[in-house]
């Protein structure tokens, strides 16, 4: 058995210890927020925060996310209310949608610990995760917008 803390919640599951991440959330805990997009740590659809860090859970396996906490879309906020959530609705980022729980994990872990990034640390922080719909001005703009509000609305 491993335990997991997930969105501030514990966890027991049976899952093998190399079992990736990605398939324990979505799979075992129901959590589906977080996307399946390559399997090999291309493409960001499947970023959660461990400990705080932005981590691609399709390749982490589940054995290394015991004994942290595993923050997903579901639980970056209750009401869809984090200054980057809040500001991807404000300027309308998403399009098909399919990598933005991975785009927003992201740039949420890069606010956590800059809260002014210039474009080449949200390049930076952002290379790899992959939009289909090319919506990446958006996503930097939305950024700085969430970067400006501290927390206040977006």
């Amino acid at each position: 058995m491993i335990t997991l803390k997930v969105n501030g919640k514990s966890f027991r599951i049976k899952d093998d210890p190399d079992t990736p991440l990605l398939w324990v959330l979505r799979d075992s805990l129901g959590l589906t927020g977080t996307k399946y997009g390559c399997g090999i740590s291309a493409c960001g659809a499947c970023t959660v925060h461990l400990d705080g860090q932005a981590v691609r859970s399709c390749v982490t396996p589940v054995s290394r996310a015991a004994g942290k906490r595993i923050t997903t879309i579901e639980g970056l906020s209750r009401k869809g209310d984090h200054p980057v959530q809040k500001a991807w609705v404000k300027l309308e980022v998403a399009q098909c949608g399919y990598c933005q729980s991975g785009q927003i994990m992201a740039a949420a872990a890069l606010l956590a610990t800059n809260r002014n990034p210039t474009d080449a640390d949200i390049d930076s922080a952002m290379s790899g995760n992959l939009c289909r719909c090319a919506t990446y001005q958006r996503v930097r703009d939305a950024i700085k917008a969430a970067a400006r509000t501290s927390g206040k609305e977006a």
